[in-house]
């Protein structure tokens, strides 16, 4: 699985690729500028699909449907440690299998 510190970075780099348009309309901005544009991006196209981007960002790098819903539980498990709640109540109040 791809170590978390790495996801956003590899979903942004496959979003990048997956428009070239994108990319062409900014290469002449300096790099923090084109990493800001395509960060922006990313997320208006995360809202136009209905979803957060830290979704979007797992879809885009998830190598199996297996290992799509292994991340995302693995990111609901840590959402619920940080709330302070137990697993069972916030999967029922999220209506997650927690399979």
């Amino acid at each position: 699985m791809i170590a978390k510190q790495a996801r956003q970075a590899l979903a942004l780099q496959r979003f990048a690729e997956a428009n070239p348009q994108l990319l062409e309309e900014i290469r002449e901005l300096d790099a923090r500028e084109q990493a800001q544009q395509i960060e922006w991006a990313f997320e208006d196209a995360a809202d136009e699909l209905g979803i957060q981007p830290w979704e979007y960002a797992l879809q885009l790098i998830a190598e199996s449907p297996e290992q799509l819903k292994a991340m995302r539980l693995e990111t609901h498990r840590e959402v619920a440690e940080a709330l302070g709640l137990e697993w069972e109540a916030y999967c029922e109040f999220n209506e997650i299998d927690p399979q």
